[in-house]
């Protein structure tokens, strides 16, 4: 994975938790505490990291497997969807572990 797409989804999870906790405009501005959002948008941009490594690793692994034996093309399929849904609830309980963090 290249450094500028870490970058990006670690830029992307900052502002997406600055933006989802956003109250009201007009009121006054407070202090920011720049450590836990950081540390929120870290961990909401590193999730997402982990769970496009995973889903990538399975996907590339179930196309090999299916190219060496055809055969088996639902079963592995079925085992790849499954296993993705799995690392997709955990980046996602991670996400919203980042968003609650954020307080």
């Amino acid at each position: 994975m290249k450094l500028g797409q870490i970058a990006f989804a670690t830029l992307a999870g900052l502002v997406l938790v600055n933006t989802a906790s956003a109250q009201d405009p007009h009121a006054a501005v407070e202090a920011v505490n720049w450590g836990k959002s950081l540390g929120a948008g870290l961990a909401c941009g590193l999730a997402a990291i982990g769970a496009a490594i995973g889903i990538g690793r399975i996907g590339g692994s179930a196309v090999e497997s299916i190219a060496r034996q055809p055969e088996m093309t639902q079963k592995i399929f079925i085992n790849m969807i499954l296993t993705a849904a799995l690392v997709e609830g955990v980046a996602l309980f991670a996400v919203v572990a980042g968003f609650l963090n954020f307080k």
